[in-house]
């Protein structure tokens, strides 16, 4: 599964299901992330106040799809300073030099989310 991972993550982006915490109905986003293992980073512009962000506090098991591989998995706020430097750092190295836009912002202060895969469906 990890092999299979590492070549997907030059991927621009990923498909995350969330459910939703009120309707319970799944909602898929399209955003960027970055990889390291086994565990997808994403770094949400709206911090807590993304609906996507909101939906895994309330449950974290998500299913993410990668080109055309899907994966389970439990979302999470990174809460280390670590691991904080980590995701912002794989997510800018990805992005920056694709983006025509400055996200120097964006890289500095969205709120970092990892998803660690649990299981290729």
């Amino acid at each position: 599964m990890f092999a299979e991972l590492e070549k997907l993550g030059q991927e621009d982006f990923c498909y995350l299901t969330t459910t939703g915490r009120i309707s319970g109905h799944a909602h898929t986003i399209e955003i960027w992330f970055a990889l390291s293992s086994a565990t997808l980073y994403m770094l949400a512009g709206d911090r807590e106040k993304a609906d996507w962000v909101k939906n895994i506090q309330h449950t974290a098991t998500v299913t993410v799809k990668i080109g055309t591989s899907l994966y389970s998995g439990q979302g999470r706020l990174v809460k280390s300073p670590e691991e904080d430097a980590l995701a912002r750092q794989l997510v800018a190295d990805k992005y920056v030099p694709r983006s025509e836009d400055d996200l120097t912002d964006w890289s500095r202060t969205a709120l970092p989310v990892a998803i660690d895969i649990t299981a290729r469906d």
